[in-house]
């Protein structure tokens, strides 16, 4: 008895949710239209629900009654936008990835524009621009500032890092799965961009909202800043920790020598020596020179560590695949 082969999936969409019960059937129901008007079969439909305390996980199960190509990733309590988008990753299928929020502000009909200008671009992340925005002046304002910052320490200029809708191609999520936790849902284009992927952007409409209300406070924005710092940090210092961690000894290390050697010789002039707070303050900022420094020498050897054991576990695949010994070709 033959088995028809299951057809691999064309698009995912992931929309993570939170309390989202009057929007949801109406959402369906565009995301539904506009993949069958463009014939973006077979496709599936990811819900997060983020652990919503109204009728949203009910309705989604009405919904997957009448239409099978819905998963539903329910979470038992809210973990936050991160947590949802990086779960939707680690199970979609599709070979092309759209992500959008679940309140109506983001419309379905861009996905086919995406998909268009992916391949007469050759990106692989398309991050949604909302040039005209409904939200309110105090909304915007700060998020004009954010992109500016990002993008200037990022290096790569975009309008909008912050906006739901997105696309991805499947290497792309896949790769980057594991640095999407806690806020940094935000920084998945400056992610891929640092990890070699071709990323660009594409102006979308932006509705206004129709049900429920925002989640998102202002506060958002001085996390990401703090995110900002921790990534850039990551990312110039993640193979070479030394130089972070003994720039900041060398900091502390030469006044704190200064200062000491300044009451050294105040000492053997005067035969007399007077702790004062400066001379604390000297002897402080050596040991916290010493702790840099040791960080910086910790940080490396685990580094070395865990580049020995990569090395010896692609040896050892290698091996079990091959049949034969590693051999190095120096």
């Amino acid at each position: 008895m033959s088995h028809k082969p299951v057809p691999s999936v064309t698009i995912s969409i992931i929309v993570p949710l939170y309390n989202e019960e009057g929007s949801l059937k109406v959402l369906h129901q565009q995301i539904r239209e506009e993949l069958t008007a463009k014939e973006l079969e077979p496709y599936e439909i990811l819900f997060i629900n983020d652990g919503s305390k109204d009728s949203s996980l009910s309705i989604l199960k009405e919904l997957q009654q009448v239409d099978p190509s819905i998963r539903i990733i329910n979470f038992y309590r809210n973990y936050g936008k991160a947590a949802a988008l990086a779960t939707g990753f680690q199970l979609c299928k599709g070979e092309y990835i759209v992500t959008m929020d679940a309140d109506l502000q983001d419309d379905p009909k861009e996905i086919s524009r995406f998909i268009t200008m992916a391949e007469e671009k050759q990106l692989d992340l398309i991050s949604g621009w909302k040039q005209k925005r409904y939200d309110s002046l105090e909304k915007r304002v700060p998020s004009k500032l954010f992109n500016y910052v990002v993008s200037i320490f990022g290096g790569i200029r975009l309008h909008d890092f912050n906006c739901g809708l997105k696309f991805y191609r499947k290497r792309v999520v896949k790769c980057l799965n594991h640095l999407i936790y806690g806020e940094m849902h935000r920084f998945i284009p400056l992610l891929a961009y640092w990890n070699g992927f071709a990323v660009g952007e594409m102006v979308v409409q932006h509705r206004p909202r129709t049900f429920g209300k925002s989640k998102y406070g202002l506060f958002r924005y001085f996390h990401g800043l703090i995110d900002l710092l921790s990534l850039t940090l990551l990312n110039r210092f993640r193979t070479r920790p030394m130089h972070i961690f003994g720039a900041l000894g060398m900091l502390t290390l030469f006044p704190g020598i200064i200062i000491n050697i300044i009451f050294l010789l105040e000492w053997i002039i005067t035969q007399e020596l007077h702790v004062r707070p400066i001379m604390i303050i000297g002897i402080s900022l050596v040991t916290v020179a010493i702790q840099f420094f040791s960080l910086g020498f910790i940080s490396d050897m685990i580094l070395q560590r865990s580049a020995r054991e990569i090395t010896y576990n692609f040896n050892e695949l290698y091996s079990t695949q091959s049949n034969a010994p590693y051999k190095s070709s120096a």
